[in-house]
């Protein structure tokens, strides 16, 4: 069976314009979802946003366990949507498929590399959509969108029958539109929650501060928010270490990671990629062992220091991306110069591995912008709820 709608927005992949119906019911009846083109699909080809990829593999032999789950408790799968090159970019264009359009702010960007999901979800195509985030591929898209979204404890969602881009940083997640939507994925992807009676929650300063302003009033309007739930809030950095030392680590830990997981792949297929992402690759390849080996003894300690710092009951606030989804006019300078403030704030999350939820709002300047609740290991689906009742909160204030 095809899509039963018009793909408006082109977040759908040539090869993924197809309709399954739900296996069960249960607690997603009657909802429509897509996944990222990351996950496989049994008896169907999984292109990873590549056209070598694509026609490399053979059909999947088996379907994502996230696919099977959701498609059990009630969900119809709606196809594939585009992804990034192999998930390596943030930004939401893809050179063979194109830059799917972003409803909520059409002279801009989607994000990445979850940039199908986000915008099939944004445009009300389906009600929810897989995707995963690495290094931001969730938040930013979130953010950008205006959409619910979660990266997940690292670990935590199986990612067996996904296409990896870093598996030392790889996590499956989700976005959508409605709350009570966003929530009731993660009852069937979750389980039981963690019972987490929250102590505190600690505005991260140093995040903030790569931040654009317009992020402010909306971090102080959560910070607010948080207080009347009857919750201290604290001021205060994330790290003694400066977030760019973060970002470094990321970026040369991940990278030595994809190249180990794809090197073979590459030299052997020799895929066309897009520049930014090629020269992604470039440098993935030639990050040495030595290199990965220092950063990763770094995030080791940065990791224990952070998590130590939430302990099992604290809440960190900071923004989702550095700014709102980037003009598609934008030159690559200053793209290259957004992608670094951004990611010294996801790093955070990622290095650490622990769940992050983006909370969407619409800034001073109507665009939107996302701000999240950072939470201990394990803690996803009380961030979630967490996370619910603040925006509820602030929407019943019209904020």
């Amino acid at each position: 069976m095809t899509l039963p709608f018009d793909d408006t927005v082109r977040a759908w992949v040539p090869h993924g314009h197809f309709s399954l119906a739900p296996t069960g019911t249960g607690p997603l009846d009657g909802l429509g979802f897509a996944a990222k083109d990351l996950y496989d699909v049994a008896g169907r080809r999984t292109g990873a946003g590549n056209p070598a990829w694509l026609h490399t593999h053979e059909p999947a032999g088996a379907t994502s366990p996230l696919v099977t789950q959701l498609m059990q408790a009630g969900a119809a799968l709606h196809g594939k949507v585009i992804t990034d090159e192999l998930a390596y970019s943030i930004q939401g264009e893809n050179v063979h498929y194109g830059t799917p359009r972003n409803t909520r702010a059409p002279d801009r960007v989607s994000g990445g590399s979850s940039s199908g999901s986000a915008a099939a979800v944004a445009a009300g195509l389906v009600d929810f959509a897989l995707g995963t985030d690495t290094g931001g591929s969730t938040r930013v898209p979130a953010s950008y969108c205006g959409l619910w979204g979660l990266r997940s404890t690292h670990g935590l969602l199986s990612a067996q029958h996904v296409v990896p881009l870093s598996p030392l940083f790889d996590t499956m997640t989700w976005l959508a539109a409605r709350s009570d939507v966003f929530e009731r994925v993660g009852s069937v992807l979750l389980g039981a929650p963690q019972a987490t009676a929250w102590r505190e929650a600690l505005v991260l300063t140093d995040a903030c501060a790569q931040a654009d302003a317009a992020f402010a009033p909306l971090i102080e309007s959560v910070a607010g928010a948080l207080r009347t739930a009857g919750l201290p809030v604290a001021h205060q950095a994330a790290s003694a270490t400066d977030l760019e030392t973060w970002r470094r680590t990321y970026i040369t830990v991940s990278a030595h990671d994809a190249w180990r997981t794809h090197g073979e792949w590459i030299t052997r297929a020799q895929p066309d990629f897009g520049p930014a992402i090629a020269a992604r690759w470039q440098a993935a390849a030639s990050t040495s062992a030595d290199e990965a080996a220092a950063a990763a003894a770094l995030q080791a300690r940065l990791r224990t220091e952070l998590r130590a710092l939430l302990g099992e009951d604290r809440v960190a606030v900071l923004p989702s991306a550095s700014s709102a989804a980037i003009a598609h006019t934008a030159d690559a300078a200053t793209v290259d110069a957004i992608r670094a403030q951004t990611f010294r704030i996801t790093s955070i999350a990622g290095l650490a591995g622990l769940p992050q939820v983006n909370i969407p709002f619409i800034g001073g300047d109507g665009l939107p912008a996302g701000v999240s609740l950072l939470g201990p290991a394990g803690s996803d689906l009380a961030l979630i709820r967490l996370a619910i009742s603040i925006g509820t909160r602030l929407s019943a204030l019209g904020t």
